[in-house]
Formats: structure tokens, sequence, C-alpha cells
């Protein structure tokens, strides 16, 4: 049987600050970011199952990456939770805004790890993450693949 990839894309919106960074970022500011979830799997061929033909439903997919990534951190500002910051997601948090505090520099490289451990957790035995892109700019993006990391 042929291993096929599908792929979905997700979008979010989240603000963050690189404390210790010697540019711009180490300002609180926002991206618009695009997620892509690619996993790898046999599609199913059992004729009697309702998702006969896929390798996993979308929608599936879609509720596994929206519960644990996408209404998480949608419209929500992420620190990392060992600097200085704190006192200014705590005064956030005071105000009713939405904090993550993470253990790690939140970059769009770190942001993806976290992201693919959540999500390789919630996908069915015979399904694999394949890779992630987290998208932070038109042009400017962080990858992950299993291959690499195994």
């Amino acid at each position: 049987m042929s291993k096929i990839r599908i792929t979905k894309q997700f979008t979010f919106e989240t603000g963050h600050a690189l404390y210790g960074y010697d540019g711009k970022c180490k300002n609180v500011h926002g991206h618009s970011y695009k997620l892509s979830v690619t996993v790898i799997g046999e599609p199913i061929q059992d004729t009697s199952n309702v998702k006969y033909g896929m390798v996993i439903d979308f929608g599936d997919l879609k509720k596994i990456v929206k519960e644990e990534i996408v209404d998480i951190f949608d419209h929500a500002t992420v620190f990392n939770q060992n600097t200085p910051h704190i006192e200014l997601a705590n005064e956030l948090k005071k105000r009713g805004h939405h904090v993550i505090l993470v253990d790690y520099q939140p970059t769009s490289e770190n942001m993806v790890i976290d992201f693919a451990e959540k999500i390789r957790k919630r996908l069915p035995a015979e399904i694999k993450l394949f890779s992630l892109r987290l998208q932070e700019t038109e042009t400017s993006f962080a990858e992950w693949f299993a291959i690499d990391n195994q």
C-alpha cells in the first residue's frame, strides 16, 4: 500500500517578545502565523469504514490542531517564563489578557518544536506527523521534519 502525505493549514494571531535579543523583536509585537501540518499514512482500505480512502479525516486533524495549538495561541501573548517579561505578563493577566508562559524563547523555531510534540501525542498510532511549517511573515518560516528528529 502507498504512503500518502496530507496537509492542513491553519492561521492564528499571536504576540510575543524575545528577551535579550539585540533587534526589534525584543519589543512586544505580533504575527499572523500560518501553520501547515503534514501527516503521513496509508489510506483506509476497509470499504465498510466511513473514512474509507482517507489517511485521516481533515476534520479530525483540524480538531487536534485547533485544540492543541490554534485555540490556545490565537490572540495570546507568549513570553518565556524565565525572563523579566514575567512582570509584564502578570500585569497583562491582571488586566484580563490571554498570556502564555513557556519554558523556551518564543521564536518560530522553538514554537514549531513545541507544536510538533503536542500534535504527535494526539495522532492515531497509524498516522505519523511528517512535518510542520510555521510561517511568521510572508518571507520567514521555520520547518520541523520527523526524519530530522528521530
